[in-house]
């Protein structure tokens, strides 16, 4: 079988990883190019000198503090040289990437008001997304941002914590590789005593409502203006009708067009993630997007993604179990070690490694299935936070 062509334009996560065109793991992650391509799409875009409103800087700045939050040395290192290259000061340089977290965006002399609140927002988003509420967004324009700039960098924070947790499922990947001979998962993960559901044909008589989540269908509602459709240049209008049906008559989307090309990356990698032919079963992808969200506080993309697992599988009990705890969530081996995986990552990137990828061979997982994987997670990262950090579900 001939070797897959190198890229003709340099690749930011096989760099970070350390992949090249002779690495069986490089083989497996292109052939997800679409991926691939919109991923490095969504740097190129947010990290475009000529984008608006925030300067390069401040936005190098924002990526070496999430990068350190979630640790991420490599990607930091990255961002650290690039800071560097860029001439930003030493001092604010330092204190970001070195300084107590505790003063970092709060009493730091090195750091101005503005950039500041940029970087407690960044803070807030990484650690702990369901924090965030309309007050912290609000704290953005009073800091003197306009609502395309925040929304900039609400899609710069969310795309560091796809990225950072793509680069760490990489990694854990590719130290994996060295052995392959895994025992048996057996019970390891147990099931926490989650009570059995009720079934009807396979689905749960009535609708789950459960710790604050529920399948049932919600709306959801920006805290800023979005585009009036009437508005809109040619240009929004053509990634508007890309991006998803309906979304033109969505908050989410009407949103986030502010910077259309973000926009579109984001939305080509979210496509082709979550639809892509072969690979993981797509009921299997929804339920790494409906743990991660669970385990991130994000109850409309819970419910959005327990849906389609359920249309998928013709079967809701696991979603049940998910909303009760999703670390001993699973009917089978395989699914416990999908569920276990995706807390993994979600809440602890910068530990993960080849024993976290040990019990998904062991139940038969390929390495095209487990790229599947972490890419749902990751992209589920870059989504809760937009949707807990922009806006909030309602009762439709």
């Amino acid at each position: 079988m001939p070797l897959p062509a190198v890229p003709r334009v340099p690749d930011l996560v096989d760099q970070l990883v350390g992949l090249d065109a002779f690495s069986p793991i490089y083989a497996v992650r292109h052939e997800r190019d679409k991926v691939v391509a919109a991923t490095q799409g969504s740097y190129d875009a947010l990290f475009d000198p000529a984008l608006p409103d925030l300067s390069l800087t401040e936005r190098l700045l924002v990526a070496l503090l999430a990068c350190r939050l979630t640790g991420s040395p490599d990607a930091a290192a990255h961002y650290g040289a690039r800071l560097r290259a860029a001439g930003a000061a030493t001092e604010c340089v330092n204190a970001v990437a070195h300084g107590p977290l505790d003063e970092i965006g709060n009493e730091d002399d090195h750091i101005d008001p503005r950039l500041k609140a940029m970087l407690h927002f960044t803070r807030v988003l990484i650690e702990s997304p369901i924090d965030g509420d309309r007050a912290l967004l609000h704290t953005l324009p009073a800091a003197g941002l306009s609502t395309p700039a925040v929304v900039a960098l609400a899609q710069l924070v969310a795309f560091l914590s796809f990225q950072t947790r793509l680069v760490a499922g990489l990694q854990a990947m590719r130290s994996a590789e060295v052995g392959s001979d895994f025992a048996p998962l057996g019970d390891m993960f147990g099931r926490g005593g989650a009570p059995e559901p009720q079934r009807a044909s396979g689905l749960l008589a009535n609708p789950i409502v459960s710790h604050g989540f529920t399948n049932e269908t919600l709306g959801w509602k920006a805290w800023l203006d979005v585009v009036a459709l009437d508005q809109a240049t040619p240009e929004q209008i053509k990634v508007l009708e890309e991006s998803h049906p309906k979304a033109k008559v969505s908050d989410y989307y009407l949103l986030l067009v502010h910077q259309p090309e973000i926009l579109r990356q984001r939305s080509t990698a979210f496509n082709a993630i979550m639809y892509a032919t072969g690979g993981m079963p797509r009921a299997e992808r929804e339920l790494g997007a409906t743990v991660t969200s669970r385990i991130n506080g994000c109850v409309y993309c819970a419910s959005v993604h327990a849906q389609r697992f359920e249309q998928l599988a013709k079967r809701n009990d696991v979603v049940a179990e998910v909303f009760n705890d999703p670390r001993t969530a699973g009917t089978t081996e395989r699914e416990r070690a999908i569920a276990h995986f995706s807390v993994r990552l979600t809440e602890a990137p910068g530990t993960l490694g080849a024993d976290d990828i040990a019990p998904l061979h062991a139940v038969g997982l390929s390495q095209l299935e487990i790229l599947d994987l972490v890419h749902s997670i990751a992209i589920f990262a870059w989504a809760n936070r937009l949707m807990l950090n922009l806006g909030e579900p309602v009762r439709e």
